[in-house]
């Protein structure tokens, strides 16, 4: 007899504690989402153009000098936070020869619009030799321009030189 008392004491006891529990039970959903932007598209529209250089005098080419300024073009996202890393070279290498010219580039030596800007009057200038952070314009375009230095020797070799400048560009997340 105890046991039957023990039972059913144990039986109501779970009913009790289980039915409010199953009586306040609510449930909540929400969803995960997420929209993928546009992918990047650069261009580059313009090489970095020293033109006839004389030995042992060097020769500059200014960001705004249209024609003559390295420039890219981009398009992306509006708005959309960039990072921008230009990979410059340190010589030029002669095309058909053993033979190399320096070339640099100072800190206000490029420079960026988000479209609303020119190369004569951009919104901002950029140190090449070092990362940057910008954000794209509302129409989602940036145009990026370089100029730098040449450095020929006196007895520079004649001929044709040339070197790759690189600009990566990638979507920060911000």
């Amino acid at each position: 007899m105890k046991n039957i008392i023990t039972r059913a004491a144990v039986v109501l006891l779970l009913a009790v504690f289980m039915v409010p529990s199953a009586i306040s039970q609510e449930i909540g959903i929400i969803q995960a989402t997420a929209t993928v932007i546009s992918s990047l598209s650069i261009l580059g529209s313009n090489n970095l153009v020293f033109g006839s250089v004389t030995p042992g005098i060097n020769k500059i080419v200014p960001r705004t000098s249209a024609g003559f300024a390295g420039e890219w073009s981009i398009t992306g996202t509006s708005l959309s936070e960039l990072s921008l890393t230009l990979t410059l070279p340190t010589v030029l290498d002669h095309t058909s020869a053993a033979a190399t010219m320096p070339i640099s580039f100072s800190s206000t030596d490029a420079a960026i619009s988000d479209g609303t800007g020119s190369q004569s009057a951009p919104n901002a200038v950029v140190d090449p030799n070092g990362p940057s952070v910008f954000r794209l314009g509302a129409g989602g375009l940036m145009y990026v321009w370089l100029g730098g230095t040449v450095q020929p020797s006196i007895a520079q070799s004649g001929g044709d030189y040339a070197s790759n400048v690189t600009l990566t560009i990638a979507y920060t997340g911000n």
